[in-house]
């Protein structure tokens, strides 16, 4: 079994989304460790009471919280991203476990396939 990291680190964008789902789905469905790490404006994702159809896009969090279906369940968030957003852990979807900046490297090492999404 490999150690899967998604470092998800850009807001709902529409394919870019899908694409990164689609292969951590397909990570866990061959029962692969899979790990996300939300970044940036990526923790917007996992935001709470999203309302993006007024953009034209689609609502990720409810996405995000049925990968726990294919036992997708270790979900990341770095400290200073949720703050540069204005966000706490009580605004996200997700149970994350935080992660400062100066500890991400140090968390990234330790897997073997890190893919951006």
């Amino acid at each position: 079994m490999k150690k899967f990291l998604f470092i998800i680190s850009k807001s709902a964008s529409g394919v870019s989304v899908q694409e990164a789902l689609d292969q951590i789905m397909i990570a866990a469905a061959f029962d692969q460790a899979v790990s996300l790490l939300f970044i940036d404006d990526g923790v917007f994702q996992i935001k709470k009471n999203q309302r993006p159809d007024a953009l034209g896009l689609k609502a990720t969090a409810s996405i995000f919280e049925a990968l726990e279906v294919y036992d997708v369940n270790a979900f990341y968030a770095e400290t200073e991203s949720l703050e540069q957003s204005g966000l706490t852990v009580q605004d996200l979807c997700l149970p994350v476990k935080l992660l400062a900046r100066n500890q991400i490297a140090e968390f990234i090492k330790q897997h073997e396939c890190i893919l951006p999404g």
